[in-house]
């Protein structure tokens, strides 16, 4: 799972700053900073936060942050094979400004 990398990609492409999201979730900027560069493991409680202020639910976020690797390899295939749909829908869904 890469949820560091997926939470500095959403936070930008929402156009917010580490600070503003911090703030948001009740963490400091660094610990933001090193959620994002994946050197600290933060507990769900903090991802929900995080999640809120992004205003994606954390399910979506651990969703979008799985990779090849965290799919059991007998399911790979049927996953890459989906994976193109749930993410235009989750795109459309929770990314797009209304």
């Amino acid at each position: 799972m890469k949820i560091g990398e997926t939470l500095r990609r959403l936070r930008k492409r929402k156009g917010l700053s580490q600070q503003t999201v911090a703030e948001g979730a009740n963490v400091s900027r660094t610990h933001l900073s090193l959620i994002e560069s994946g050197e600290c493991n933060p507990t769900i409680e903090t991802l929900d936060s995080i999640g809120k202020v992004l205003n994606i639910p954390f399910p979506i976020l651990s969703f979008l942050s799985l990779d090849i690797n965290s799919i059991p390899e007998h399911k790979r295939e049927d996953f890459l094979e989906m994976e193109p749909t749930i993410m235009a829908m989750i795109e459309d869904f929770f990314l797009k400004e209304s």
